[in-house]
């Protein structure tokens, strides 16, 4: 077994990452996690003798278009690591937003149900902050749960988990009702970036041909399962504001806000049945 130094070989991969378009960082991450040092240690410790084949076959992977977050099966979600694979969406950034509105808009005790919880981040996330809270996370994939039940046991959240599609099997009013719902429409779906569109789920990411489907299907139930003044909190999509506010209209909802992204972007849109 040959072995090198961990500053060599970190400064070939970095520079081989490079022109093959990927970040850079990414080697850092998939070294730091392969010796289980952190980042701080892994930049201090050059000096360190490792045998490069162990990180090629991870990097391999990488150059292939596999998401690095399911390289290396965890990802940081609300300053919380929640692990990931092939069978949940990768947590965003943005999707962040749904959770910031959640705690802040949450009356103190209320019911709350995430539609499509996949990896469980944003259930879990709400339920960490606001332990008052009372926390369902729903979605259709079996696959996903198990994702889900992991992450709850791990971060030691008393999230409820259980399988609907949407309401189907679920019973009861809630005050808020969260979701990421799937949003891409479709001729967009296939121009994504193969990383997304050949490795995330794709019911995750695109319902049909508008973008909207089960946002509507989600909207026509949850008239029926908001309680008094109750929220509905989701995101959407880029360019789907005035899309969202028709919908809405249409379906008998008024939009309390329409808040923006670190981007500026129209992301997250709180919708309430107040007047109606």
């Amino acid at each position: 077994m040959a072995t090198e130094r961990l500053d060599d070989v970190r400064a070939r991969l970095r520079q081989d990452a490079l022109a093959r378009g990927i970040n850079p960082r990414d080697v850092d991450l998939l070294l730091a996690d392969l010796l289980s040092l952190s980042l701080a240690s892994l930049y201090a410790r050059g000096e360190i003798e490792l045998d490069p084949a162990r990180i090629d076959a991870y990097l391999q992977r990488r150059y292939t278009g596999e998401p690095l977050q399911y390289i290396r099966g965890h990802t940081e979600f609300y300053s919380r690591d929640f692990l990931v694979d092939d069978r949940v969406l990768i947590p965003r950034p943005e999707t962040e937003l749904i959770v910031e509105t959640a705690i802040e808009r949450a009356p103190r005790g209320a019911r709350v149900i995430d539609i499509g919880t996949g990896s469980g981040c944003i259930a879990i996330s709400i339920e960490c902050e606001r332990t008052d809270l009372r926390v369902t996370g729903i979605d259709r994939s079996f696959d996903a749960l198990a994702v889900a039940e992991t992450n709850r046991k791990r971060l030691d959240s008393r999230v409820s988990l259980a399988a609907s599609d949407l309401f189907e099997s679920i019973s009861g009013t809630f005050d808020l009702i969260v979701s990421n719902p799937p949003y891409v429409p479709r001729a967009e779906y296939e121009q994504l970036a193969t990383e997304v569109r050949v490795h995330e789920p794709r019911m995750a990411l695109t319902p049909g041909p508008q973008g909207t489907e089960v946002i509507e299907r989600l909207l026509d139930q949850a008239h029926a399962r908001l309680a008094a003044d109750g929220l509905v909190i989701m995101e959407v999509g880029y360019g789907q504001e005035d899309a969202i506010r028709e919908i809405a209209e249409t379906k008998r909802y008024a939009v309390d806000a329409f808040l923006p992204d670190l981007a500026g972007i129209p992301r997250v849109v709180v919708l309430s049945a107040h007047g109606w």
